[in-house]
Protein backbone atom coordinates (compact mmCIF):
# COMPACT_ATOMS: atom_id res chain seq x y z
CA UNK A 1 0.00 0.00 0.00
CA UNK A 2 1.29 3.22 -1.14
CA UNK A 3 1.25 6.26 1.47
CA UNK A 4 1.08 10.31 0.09
CA UNK A 5 1.22 12.73 3.14
CA UNK A 6 0.30 16.38 1.75
CA UNK A 7 0.31 20.05 3.85
CA UNK A 8 -1.07 23.10 2.39
CA UNK A 9 -1.20 26.18 4.18
CA UNK A 10 -4.13 28.36 3.28
CA UNK A 11 -4.78 31.68 4.71
CA UNK A 12 -8.56 31.41 5.04
CA UNK A 13 -10.81 30.50 7.87
CA UNK A 14 -10.84 26.65 8.75
CA UNK A 15 -14.58 26.41 8.25
CA UNK A 16 -13.80 27.67 4.47
CA UNK A 17 -11.10 25.64 3.93
CA UNK A 18 -13.25 22.49 5.19
CA UNK A 19 -16.12 23.08 2.72
CA UNK A 20 -14.14 23.98 -0.32
CA UNK A 21 -12.58 20.53 0.27
CA UNK A 22 -15.95 18.80 0.45
CA UNK A 23 -17.46 20.93 -2.48
CA UNK A 24 -18.20 18.66 -5.48
CA UNK A 25 -18.37 21.53 -7.57
CA UNK A 26 -14.80 23.25 -6.71
CA UNK A 27 -13.40 19.40 -7.07
CA UNK A 28 -14.20 19.94 -10.82
CA UNK A 29 -12.93 23.31 -11.40
CA UNK A 30 -9.69 22.22 -9.82
CA UNK A 31 -9.28 18.65 -11.53
CA UNK A 32 -10.12 20.50 -15.64
CA UNK A 33 -6.87 18.20 -16.71
CA UNK A 34 -8.23 15.12 -16.41
CA UNK A 35 -11.88 16.08 -17.31
CA UNK A 36 -13.48 14.99 -13.85
CA UNK A 37 -17.34 15.27 -13.68
CA UNK A 38 -19.35 13.81 -11.42
CA UNK A 39 -21.60 11.50 -12.82
CA UNK A 40 -24.00 9.40 -10.18
CA UNK A 41 -24.41 9.91 -6.24
CA UNK A 42 -23.89 13.82 -4.71
CA UNK A 43 -22.95 15.62 -7.98
CA UNK A 44 -23.10 19.01 -7.27
CA UNK A 45 -22.89 21.16 -3.77
CA UNK A 46 -20.95 19.96 -0.45
CA UNK A 47 -20.88 16.06 -0.09
CA UNK A 48 -21.75 15.01 3.67
CA UNK A 49 -21.46 11.81 6.13
CA UNK A 50 -22.80 9.35 3.70
CA UNK A 51 -23.14 10.17 0.39
CA UNK A 52 -21.52 8.89 -2.56
CA UNK A 53 -20.00 10.80 -5.48
CA UNK A 54 -19.09 8.20 -8.82
CA UNK A 55 -16.38 10.58 -11.06
CA UNK A 56 -15.62 10.14 -14.33
CA UNK A 57 -12.29 10.76 -15.37
CA UNK A 58 -9.43 10.72 -18.21
CA UNK A 59 -6.33 9.19 -16.62
CA UNK A 60 -3.60 7.88 -18.25
CA UNK A 61 -5.42 8.26 -21.77
CA UNK A 62 -8.17 6.34 -20.45
CA UNK A 63 -11.93 7.18 -18.97
CA UNK A 64 -11.94 5.54 -15.61
CA UNK A 65 -15.01 5.90 -13.13
CA UNK A 66 -14.61 6.12 -9.41
CA UNK A 67 -17.34 5.95 -6.61
CA UNK A 68 -16.48 6.98 -3.23
CA UNK A 69 -17.89 7.43 0.30
CA UNK A 70 -17.65 9.43 3.27
CA UNK A 71 -17.40 7.14 6.17
CA UNK A 72 -15.87 9.78 8.47
CA UNK A 73 -16.95 13.51 9.33
CA UNK A 74 -16.09 16.04 12.09
CA UNK A 75 -16.73 19.60 11.10
CA UNK A 76 -14.76 21.40 10.49
CA UNK A 77 -11.56 19.00 11.63
CA UNK A 78 -11.84 15.72 9.42
CA UNK A 79 -13.52 14.23 6.72
CA UNK A 80 -12.79 10.86 5.13
CA UNK A 81 -13.46 8.86 2.26
CA UNK A 82 -13.08 5.63 0.85
CA UNK A 83 -13.65 4.02 -2.24
CA UNK A 84 -16.04 1.83 -2.92
CA UNK A 85 -15.63 1.15 -7.13
CA UNK A 86 -12.64 2.15 -9.35
CA UNK A 87 -9.27 1.27 -10.97
CA UNK A 88 -7.32 0.50 -7.23
CA UNK A 89 -7.69 -2.32 -5.44
CA UNK A 90 -8.04 -0.18 -2.16
CA UNK A 91 -8.22 3.54 -1.48
CA UNK A 92 -8.84 6.03 1.27
CA UNK A 93 -8.35 9.75 1.35
CA UNK A 94 -8.28 11.29 5.08
CA UNK A 95 -8.66 15.24 5.00
CA UNK A 96 -7.90 16.99 8.00
CA UNK A 97 -7.25 20.88 8.93
CA UNK A 98 -6.17 22.52 11.75
CA UNK A 99 -6.03 25.98 12.73
CA UNK A 100 -2.55 28.16 12.57
CA UNK A 101 -3.69 31.36 13.76
CA UNK A 102 -6.15 33.22 11.10
CA UNK A 103 -4.26 30.35 8.17
CA UNK A 104 -5.73 26.98 7.88
CA UNK A 105 -3.34 23.73 7.73
CA UNK A 106 -5.13 21.06 5.21
CA UNK A 107 -3.72 17.67 5.87
CA UNK A 108 -4.06 14.87 2.73
CA UNK A 109 -3.30 11.84 4.11
CA UNK A 110 -4.33 9.26 0.99
CA UNK A 111 -3.66 5.58 1.20
CA UNK A 112 -4.02 2.92 -2.43
CA UNK A 113 -3.10 -0.02 -3.08
CA UNK A 114 -2.96 -0.83 -6.86
CA UNK A 115 -4.04 -4.08 -8.39
CA UNK A 116 -2.77 -6.75 -9.77
CA UNK A 117 -0.10 -7.67 -6.61
CA UNK A 118 3.57 -8.00 -7.74
CA UNK A 119 2.93 -5.81 -10.86
CA UNK A 120 0.63 -3.05 -9.06
CA UNK A 121 3.52 -2.22 -6.90
CA UNK A 122 5.90 -1.75 -8.95
CA UNK A 123 3.63 0.29 -10.96
CA UNK A 124 3.08 2.19 -7.79
CA UNK A 125 7.06 3.10 -7.56
CA UNK A 126 7.49 3.67 -10.98
CA UNK A 127 4.96 6.19 -11.99
CA UNK A 128 1.54 6.00 -10.03
CA UNK A 129 2.73 7.21 -6.62
CA UNK A 130 3.98 10.10 -8.27
CA UNK A 131 1.21 10.71 -10.36
CA UNK A 132 -1.05 10.81 -7.78
CA UNK A 133 1.21 13.09 -5.57
CA UNK A 134 1.47 15.44 -8.47
CA UNK A 135 -2.71 15.62 -8.79
CA UNK A 136 -3.02 15.85 -5.31
CA UNK A 137 -1.00 18.90 -5.34
CA UNK A 138 -2.62 20.73 -8.16
CA UNK A 139 -6.14 20.20 -6.56
CA UNK A 140 -4.98 21.52 -3.12
CA UNK A 141 -3.40 24.94 -5.37
CA UNK A 142 -6.80 25.14 -7.03
CA UNK A 143 -8.85 24.97 -3.67
CA UNK A 144 -5.95 27.32 -2.02
CA UNK A 145 -6.33 30.42 -4.84
CA UNK A 146 -10.16 29.84 -4.47
CA UNK A 147 -10.18 30.17 -0.35
CA UNK A 148 -7.50 32.54 -0.63
CA UNK A 149 -9.36 34.95 -3.06
CA UNK A 150 -13.41 35.93 -3.29
CA UNK A 151 -14.15 32.89 -5.63
CA UNK A 152 -15.19 31.03 -2.78
CA UNK A 153 -18.25 32.55 -2.53
CA UNK A 154 -19.53 30.93 -5.43
CA UNK A 155 -18.75 27.58 -4.46
CA UNK A 156 -20.27 27.68 -0.85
Amino acid sequence: MSKIELETIIDAPIERVFDLARSIDLHKLSTKNTNEEAIEGKTSGLIELGETVTWRAKHFNVYQKLTVEITDYDRPNMFGDVMLKGAFKSMKHLHKFEKEGNKTKMIDEFEFESPFGLLGRIANSLFLENYMRKFLIEKNKELKKIAESEEWRKLI
